[in-house]
């Protein structure tokens, strides 16, 4: 670990990690917030106002942390990552500039609005800000994900005469294929995160038997849009951000499957370890000819494995990269049964008097956290070695002049600082759930 690249990896993985907790809750609830802005606008009940309220302070709290671990995060370009910067600076500050001047100014702006003027906007005006934090939010999530869909598959790009990286087409880099079909994915497994944890805490309400109508609506709302959001993360997204990356990164696809030798009729491994030095999946148990299906949709299709490509040229863990997708993928699938389930009972009015799926939803939910955490790392570790796919190794993107020493250093007091602001949003994000969108009720009861 005294390698200073090993270091500065780690470092700003551990700090991306940290911060896309705040940001996928806060993209999430956004569109649940619009559904229950709408259902206040449409039905004229205060119960959905009250929700809506209670949504905005967790939201508010997210946002917030999500903003203070966020800034450091793109500081990081330029200290941990210089030559980086240097070289493609040209091309990703379109897309990171754009994100700060126009998507956060946004969201900043109309959050205001949405947390505060409520009184002075009335209801249509309240809901437009309401669905503008959402515009806001998620228009800043497609410049973040056009940024790192262009370091997997950089496009409109020329080098200039001093080897530097320029911007050769604006529409190229924002249209980018990747960007087309990993926004979606991303920002649907956002939406997972939100209606999974809306859900946990309604069915939390629901079994401590308090606030049982905001547990109900709560519960059903998350598992009506929870369920069009993790068939979607299945298909289309999923299956074709998988095709993406057979096309343009084989060997990563070899990497996730834990697939070493090409083979025609591919097999997919549900279960099994692979080992590098031996070049197998010890204990597999797989599906046979499925992978062949599903990434080329014939049966028989050849499915290059890790021995077409040069070791050099091999995401540098494969395990990880192997582990993290069967997470992301085992989760996923879990979640589809999840909700699947509820949803039927939803259907049959069963739902809320179903303590075992109501013990489900409220436990389950750190898992869509680790599923989109998985899948993160899945894609950044199975780029490497290349910072950018196929035109600058990652080795040659790190800051010269920064030891491991230091990374460390700095590593270390961003990991008590992160420590105390993840208490710090346990304990708001607590108290909010414990007080209640009744809490608002009552205070004007008892002074009146």
């Amino acid at each position: 670990m005294d390698d200073a690249l090993t270091v500065h990896r780690l470092h700003f993985a551990f700090t991306a990690t940290f911060h896309y907790l705040f940001p996928q809750l806060t993209m999430g609830l956004a569109l649940l917030l619009v559904v229950l802005k709408t259902m206040a606008l449409r039905t004229g009940e205060e119960h959905y106002n009250r929700a809506v309220r209670f949504w905005g302070k967790i939201f508010g709290i997210s946002f917030a942390l999500g903003v203070v671990t966020g800034i450091p995060l793109e500081f990081q370009f330029g200290t941990n990552w210089a030559r980086f910067s240097r070289a493609a600076g040209g091309v990703i500050g379109q897309t990171l500039g754009m994100e700060g001047m126009f998507a956060f100014f946004l969201e900043s702006t109309f959050l205001g609005l949405f947390l505060f003027g409520e009184k002075r906007l009335g209801p249509v005006g309240h809901w437009v800000a309401t669905v503008l934090v959402f515009v806001g939010s998620w228009v800043s999530g497609f410049f973040i994900v056009a940024t790192f869909s262009w370091m997997q598959h950089p496009v409109g790009y020329a080098l200039d005469a001093n080897n530097q990286i320029v911007l050769s087409s604006f529409w190229a880099l924002v249209l980018n294929p990747w960007t087309l079909w990993a926004y979606p994915h991303v920002m649907i497994g956002a939406a997972v995160t939100g209606c999974f944890v809306m859900a946990s805490v309604g069915a939390f309400y629901l079994l401590s038997g308090r606030q049982l109508a905001y547990g109900r609506t709560f519960v059903r709302v998350a598992v009506m849009v929870g369920l069009a959001a993790v068939l979607l993360q299945l298909l289309p997204t999923g299956d074709m951000q998988g095709r993406l990356v057979a096309h343009h990164q084989p060997v990563t696809l070899a990497a996730m499957e834990g697939l070493f030798d090409t083979q025609q009729g591919a097999p997919l491994a549900i279960l099994g370890q692979p080992d590098v030095e031996k070049r197998r999946l010890d204990n597999p148990l797989v599906i046979p000819r499925m992978l062949s299906f599903l990434t080329y949709r014939r049966w028989s299709a050849e499915v290059k494995g890790l021995d077409s490509f040069p070791p050099q040229d091999w995401p540098s863990n494969i395990p990880l990269v192997y582990y993290c997708y069967h997470v992301m993928v085992g989760l996923g699938t879990m979640f589809i049964a999840l909700m699947a389930v509820a949803g039927w009972l939803l259907w049959r009015g069963k739902l809320y008097g179903s303590r075992p799926v109501l013990w489900l939803l409220m436990l389950a939910l750190p898992f869509p956290y680790i599923a989109n955490t998985a899948g993160w790392i899945t894609a950044e570790a199975g780029r490497q070695p290349w910072i950018i796919y196929g035109l600058m190794r990652t080795r040659d993107g790190v800051s010269a002049q920064v030891s491991a020493g230091n990374a460390w250093f700095t590593l270390i007091g961003f990991m008590g600082l992160y420590t105390v602001l993840g208490i710090l949003f346990l304990f708001l994000v607590r108290r909010e759930i414990e007080h209640g969108p009744e809490q608002e009720v009552q205070g004007l009861t008892a002074e009146a």
